[in-house]
């Protein structure tokens, strides 16, 4: 194997394809999936911004829909241009950019979540003390932690990577700066950054945020049991529903992404996985929090006519 001892100063991004027939196929579907991923949650936001919804849930949802537009910009921003210009290269400091943006907003995405499963588990769980705990000042805080603690998590994979220097190729088998692709083509010695890739990525990244988030919904399926009304129950279920659903997706594609790092299809599953993640997952949010959201439809409704009364603690929980 020809190995490069020269200083790189650029990489080439493969993409999901050679076949130029289905590179037009793939741009177009991208293209559609991008346009769509930044009208649903533009549009999120823009109903965010009427009062009746100054509440927790689409406080956080709100964060969930910048950092969707933020992801799938990132990563999926080769794929347009390349097909636009022809020109794959991407320079070794933007691609360390790009890996470093993509894993902070990936790590503040899942720290979100597991904020929204907080909140859902105290409005079924302890509804009388929900507007105590959950007031905006704690709900800032709390949203303001998950950006920081994201974003610094990632550092120590950016600094190891930024010092290799030896890479058998330049060419990046995936259509964007992923750690994975990028720790192939290294012929320096990775063993260090593997190991903080499964302890710190692996655990503090990806599973602890998932225990966090299904310990809640633990407690919150105890708490649906034990209500006596079947209304009850099926409106404090529908308030999760789509919450939960977001999660389900997003963890079972990351594991299948990430836990097969020695796998030899390893990377043309994680093109697949990471396509999912970065443009279907947050296509599927806006649909799932917003089209069977009666609350949200509301909300842009007011704002077509101008109507928009309402506070951040006047809200009560329907299942209350």
């Amino acid at each position: 194997m020809q190995v490069n001892q020269t200083p790189v100063t650029y990489f080439i991004i493969k993409g999901i394809s050679d076949d130029p027939q289905l590179q037009r196929l793939i741009f177009l579907l991208v293209l559609l999936m991008y346009l769509f991923i930044l009208c649903g949650n533009l549009t999120i936001l823009f109903a965010c911004q009427d009062s009746h919804l100054h509440i927790p849930m689409y406080f956080f949802l709100g964060n969930l829909s910048i950092l969707d537009i933020s992801c799938s910009t990132i990563s999926l921003n080769k794929i347009l241009i390349h097909f636009i210009t022809g020109d794959r290269t991407v320079s070794y400091t933007g691609c360390m950019v790009q890996m470093h943006m993509f894993g902070s907003t990936a790590s503040v995405n899942l720290l979100i979540l597991t904020a929204m499963g907080y909140d859902r588990y105290v409005a079924i769980c302890k509804p009388l003390q929900y507007h105590m705990v959950m007031k905006i000042g704690i709900c800032a805080i709390l949203a303001s932690a998950c950006w920081v603690l994201g974003s610094v998590q990632v550092i120590p994979f950016t600094f190891i990577v930024c010092r290799f220097s030896c890479y058998s190729s330049i060419e990046i088998n995936h259509f964007f700066c992923d750690i994975v692709p990028v720790m192939k083509i290294c012929c320096d010695d990775t063993s260090v950054l593997e190991m903080l890739f499964f302890i710190e990525g692996l655990l503090t990244m990806i599973l602890i945020p998932f225990v966090l988030t299904f310990m809640s919904y633990i407690f919150i399926i105890y708490a649906i049991l034990r209500i006596r009304t079947n209304s009850g129950r099926l409106k404090a279920f529908y308030t999760c529903s789509s919450h939960l659903t977001v999660v389900l997706l997003l963890y079972t594609t990351l594991f299948s992404q990430y836990l097969t790092l020695n796998h030899s299809n390893t990377l043309k599953s994680n093109k697949l996985f990471a396509l999912f993640n970065t443009a279907a997952v947050p296509l599927l949010n806006p649909i799932i929090y917003s089209l069977k959201n009666k609350d949200v439809k509301m909300a842009l409704k007011r704002s077509c006519v101008g109507l928009n009364p309402g506070k951040w603690n006047d809200f009560q929980p329907s299942w209350v």
